[in-house]
């Protein structure tokens, strides 16, 4: 059994790399019951629901989740039903990094798994439940390549998959993105440090953005 202050120290460390700890580092058990209200919205893995009213959050970067949890708790990102949970019950910093790191190791296949003839209807349902796949957006999809790689790469990574502070987008909801990038452009959301009129979204036509949308559904690593 690992010592407690090594694991308290191996779990320093990760987070403050924005590694991703893999589950056998983390209090599972404990995980989970902070994570037990989030899933009436988000779901038992992590995906949201509700056609992007809830955003994914399996998989997203820890340090990203993180951040986003303490803006809740100081209202900085204005979200009632995220308020009570992070500011009634006075979750503790220690309690974010856990679920955080708890989500950010979660994987959700992008395609349906193979199944064997003796996999029974149970097996077959709880597998699927785990597949989340984002349907395509309409849009041009080479133009939303360029746009993106010009705009949104350095930031959120070639593959869409985030970077340090930076959320992942690729596997997102596109409603739920589109809802996001009109708060930031309509200053409800700060979208950097830069004033409100300077960010990187304030850039780009109405066109690109669809189309940075649409192309970020198309890079999705699923079956053709």
């Amino acid at each position: 059994m690992m010592h407690f202050g090594l694991w308290a120290r191996l779990l320093a460390a990760l987070l403050a790399g924005g590694a991703v700890l893999p589950a056998a580092a983390l209090d599972l058990e404990r995980a989970r019951d902070i994570y037990g209200p989030c899933a009436a919205c988000h779901g038992e893995f992590g995906a949201g629901g509700k056609k992007g009213e809830y955003p994914r959050v399996a998989g997203q970067l820890p340090k990203y989740l993180e951040q986003q949890l303490k803006a809740f708790q100081s209202q900085r990102r204005v979200n009632l039903p995220m308020y009570p949970y992070t500011k009634e019950r006075e979750l503790p910093d220690e309690d974010m990094k856990l679920v955080s790191a708890y989500l950010a190791q979660i994987e959700l296949p992008t395609r349906p798994p193979l199944f064997r003839e003796s996999d029974d209807a149970l097996t077959r349902l709880l597998a699927m439940e785990k597949v989340m796949i984002v349907p395509r957006a309409e849009g041009n999809i080479d133009n939303g390549k360029l746009a993106y790689e010009e705009n949104c790469a350095a930031c959120h990574g070639k593959s869409g998959k985030g970077r340090g502070m930076f959320p992942m987008l690729v596997g997102q909801y596109t409603s739920y993105l589109r809802k996001q990038i009109d708060a930031y452009l309509k200053a409800d959301r700060p979208h950097d440090e830069d004033s409100a009129s300077e960010g990187v979204l304030y850039s780009l036509q109405a066109r690109d953005i669809q189309d940075v949308l649409a192309y970020l559904t198309a890079i999705q690593e699923v079956q053709p």
